[in-house]
């Protein structure tokens, strides 16, 4: 389209926008935007625009064009969303804005910024952003209702026949996500637009087929719908009631929806059309007058008790108040009759802004509860992010129960949830220890499913508390949330002091804990998760005397590979000293770089350099491992296998470098990590082979990797370590 054609078409919605928002905005409130679209005038006059600058504007015009006229918030809203892509183009800056604007305004403004940084980059639902992006719209549900109509506006935009990529990532997510949050907010008309034009566009030959049957049948329905309205319009007219009366007939997705569900064909689904009956009534005899129309319809027509639904009493959490009955009509068809006022019918229609126009109507307060609840689900960590989308899901469509504290508080649950999900709703601490609960007087388990009318007591136990298997037995996402919360830092609580019991008896028993050897012990234990370990032995269900077996058992095998061969006797060894001075020695291996026909190796528990105190242990295949005589396996070595220990002393140095480890514990800074990494490699004939680090409780303790000449090296720079600010200690490991 030509970009002046484009503009015209746009100059003629901002026009239709004006009419309608100015009625709901101070005089003059508006100046500032009409400035900047002058402005934007002049430049596609003179042809100094992009595509792109158009298509912000468009946007921003014709969302907040749907937001006023459809869904009656044309007043900051609205005008926030024009501003946002005022931005987005160059034509107003945020600085402007928050000049000429109130800071309500500005605040939408900044909160739509805050969606797009993750709804336009992201790459799909799936990801981490998808989370950030439901946390952002929890924010402000006008944030919610803004992004609707947005998705509205593009899904209207996009030929459903034309194939584009961008068409059907829309129709997905409108689908997916937008349209059940609209049915949240009860905004159904726009509900049922979106779920529409997503099917069309994904789902076009059910759509065509379904659209096609309903127009071969409409000259009929539309003859049932005069026939079934007739009598009722003459009753309701000698009654003395203000009306209107029409035939809804469902939408094509709704239909499709029920032929899924029941797993039935077009021809079988029975309630293709609803009657809804539109009251002129005050505020005051709104419900009286609902139900003196029900007492009509109900006497004309033959209804279904079971199907009566009277959200008069008690509206739904998103505001909508309607009454609803089921009856026999002509033909032996059952047929839907919806009784509600010109009031509510707004609401159902248009929705949570439609609230602010009566005074007196407190269904916000639910909103707002609810709002609170999905913050809460997305606020969890502990969620995975399949499961965060699909409990968020779940939480929209929930049918509802309706039931009462013992205080005779009304509160709402979805259908299906427990005794447990009344507690946790109630508060997390009376759920955590929840053990039961009583309905009249009569003792029910957590298990048990809460109906219409319960007036519930909880009865609570100062020594229960959560169990995995309850995250089976609830519904609502709160109550598996805090479930989760409580779970986890149990786990954690339990970790901490199962490590240090472990640390305590292995430390009892003169034993290092080595990571790399427990983790290959747990896994042999059969444990997926270590906080499962160290869970089992806080609860005594692991003997910590089985675990040090198993510990040692793999510890010997790494240090010692062949102590699973066969056992060779110590006389099989012979030693060859080097000089007259070591030969006088008996028994005393000699380490230096001319040892010649003996295979030794320095063993890595320990690392000995040179200048430590060291012994010679011989390995059943032949050869030995040279040890620091304050290794931590030393004693278990020389107490089981006496028979292969060899005295050993330095007599130069073996190789040009040792390996040597540091174990450093100070204050959790980054700080202080840099000055010694930056203190090593200052150290003439020193090198850092490696070094991790892991913080704990405000501390860091970090393994760091050297090779040195010799003892003395390693001493002083243990006391150069040691002198830097806020560090604890330093040893070698």
């Amino acid at each position: 389209m030509d970009t002046n054609l484009k503009w015209d078409e746009i100059k003629k919605g901002f026009d239709k926008y004006v009419s309608i928002a100015e009625e709901k905005l101070p005089i003059g409130a508006l100046n500032p935007v009409r400035d900047a679209m002058n402005k934007f005038e002049e430049k596609v006059k003179s042809n100094n625009v992009s595509e792109d600058d158009i298509d912000h504007i468009e946007r921003g015009v014709q969302t907040a064009l749907i937001l006023a006229d459809e869904v009656s918030l044309g007043g900051g809203p609205s005008v926030a969303k024009i501003l946002f892509e005022m931005i987005q183009c160059g034509l107003m800056t945020e600085e402007e804005i928050a000049k000429s604007f109130p800071d309500s305004i500005v605040a939408l403004v900044h909160g739509e910024q805050k969606v797009d940084e993750f709804y336009r980059r992201r790459v799909g639902v799936e990801n981490e952003n998808f989370r950030k992006l439901l946390m952002s719209l929890a924010e402000d549900i006008r944030v919610i209702i803004i992004l609707i109509c947005e998705v509205l506006y593009l899904i209207r935009k996009y030929n459903p026949i034309e194939e584009s990529e961008d068409g059907d990532r829309v129709a997905r997510e409108a689908s997916y996500l937008f349209a059940p949050l609209a049915h949240r907010l009860g905004l159904y008309k726009v509900k049922s637009e979106l779920e529409d034009l997503s099917m069309k566009r994904l789902h076009r030959e059910t759509y065509k087929e379904i659209a096609h049957k309903l127009n071969e049948t409409k000259r009929s329905r539309d003859k049932y719908i005069a026939d079934f309205i007739s009598p009722l319009k003459k009753k309701l007219e000698d009654a003395g009631f203000k009306f209107t009366i029409k035939g809804r007939t469902k939408s094509i997705y709704s239909i499709w929806n029920k032929m899924r569900k029941q797993n039935t064909t077009f021809e079988h689904v029975y309630d293709l059309f609803a009657i809804r009956i539109i009251l002129d009534s005050e505020l005051s005899e709104e419900k009286s007058d609902c139900w003196r129309v029900y007492s009509i319809v109900t006497d004309e027509y033959q209804p279904n008790p079971k199907r009566l639904r009277d959200w008069l009493s008690i509206p739904k959490t998103n505001g909508y108040e309607s009454l609803h009955t089921t009856v026999m009509g002509p033909q032996g068809k059952w047929v839907e009759v919806q009784i509600r006022t010109e009031r509510m019918d707004e609401i159902a229609e248009k929705g949570f802004a439609a609230h602010f126009k009566y005074k007196g109507v407190k269904s916000e307060n639910m909103l707002d509860t609810w709002m609170a609840n999905v913050r809460e689900i997305l606020e969890n960590p502990d969620v995975a992010n399949d499961e965060c989308i699909s409990e968020f899901k779940m939480n929209l469509y929930d049918k509802e129960v309706f039931i009462f504290t013992p205080n005779g508080d009304l509160v709402h649950l979805p259908k299906g949830a427990t005794l447990l999900d009344f507690a946790y709703l109630i508060h997390s601490n009376l759920g955590n220890h929840c053990v039961g609960g009583k309905i009249g007087g009569k003792n029910v388990s957590l298990r048990y499913e809460v109906n219409n009318g319960d007036q519930l007591e909880v009865i609570t136990s100062a020594t229960q508390k959560p169990k995995k298997e309850w995250l089976n037995i609830v519904k609502t996402s709160k109550a598996k949330s805090r479930i989760r919360v409580f779970l986890r830092e149990e786990a954690n609580s339990n970790a901490s002091l199962g490590k240090e019991l472990l640390n305590r008896r292995f430390k009892n028993w003169k034993i290092d804990l080595e990571e790399s050897i427990l983790a290959k012990t747990i896994k042999r234990l059969g444990y997926k998760m270590a906080t499962e370990f160290y869970n089992d032995i806080v609860e005594e269900e692991l003997d910590v005397a089985k675990v040090r077996d198993i510990y040692t058992e793999i510890q010997e095998k790494e240090q010692h590979p062949g102590l699973d061969y066969e056992v060779k006797s110590a006389e099989d060894f012979e030693h060859h000293p080097t000089s007259t001075e070591d030969s006088s020695k008996d028994d005393v291996l000699t380490i230096d770089d001319n040892v010649k026909g003996i295979d030794y190796t320095l063993a890595k528990c320990c690392n000995p350099i040179y200048g430590d105190d060291i012994f010679g242990f011989i390995l059943s295949q032949g050869g030995i491992k040279i040890h620091r005589k304050d290794c931590p396996n030393a004693p278990m070595m020389i107490q089981r296998f006496g028979y292969r220990y060899v005295k050993a002393r330095w007599s130069g140095k073996q190789g040009t470098q040792y390996v040597c480890t540091l174990r450093v514990i100070g204050n959790d800074d980054l700080g202080i990590v840099t000055n010694i990494t930056s203190l090593i490699q200052k150290e003439s004939n020193i090198s850092m082979r490696s070094i991790s680090v892991d913080s704990v409780a405000g501390l860091f303790q970090g393994h760091i990797s050297l090779l040195v000449n010799d003892l003395q090296q390693v001493d002083n720079v243990i006391k150069k370590i040691k002198a830097i600010k806020g560090v604890k200690s330093v040893e070698r490991s």
